[in-house]
């Protein structure tokens, strides 16, 4: 029990490093990931939808970055973390699109490693292309706490 607990301090401790980007911290790199994409609800754009760019923990998933769509429905969110092993993130959409509910509807994006740079800026962007928020997307949720 002592060393889980002990494994989950370090972690925890890793996670709040920051680093410069150009070499390692204490421990861990700074690591930077983009997402960017186009949103639609029934065909119209979709704006002012918001989104967040997670790094999937654990525990507690770690908020590198939050946004939200624009007039025409476009979007690009980027944040950087600094972590010993190469960052899963993830991206979050909270929507309404067909939904008359007092929460939101919430879909995952999960953002392919290979997008994932050291450094505090993304060098490439994942394009998830067109979404349309009207279609059902795989462990989609009802999210009242966002």
């Amino acid at each position: 029990m002592f060393i889980k607990l002990s494994l989950l301090c370090l972690l925890a401790y890793v996670s709040c490093q920051e680093g410069n980007g150009t070499h390692q911290n204490d421990i861990g790199w700074t690591q930077a990931v983009a997402v960017s994409g186009k949103l639609t609800c029934n065909g119209k754009a979709a704006s002012n939808i918001k989104l967040k760019l997670y790094e999937n923990e654990i525990i507690i998933d770690h908020l590198m970055a939050e946004g939200h769509s624009d007039s025409n429905g476009e979007f690009k969110v980027s944040g950087s973390k600094s972590e010993i092993t190469t960052i899963d993130p993830k991206l979050n959409v909270y929507h309404k699109c067909n939904y008359n509910g007092l929460c939101y509807k919430k879909f995952t994006i999960k953002i392919p490693k290979d997008y994932v740079n050291k450094g505090k800026e993304a060098e490439r962007t994942y394009d998830v292309g067109t979404l349309n928020l009207a279609n059902k997307y795989p462990g989609e949720s009802t999210d009242c706490i966002n």
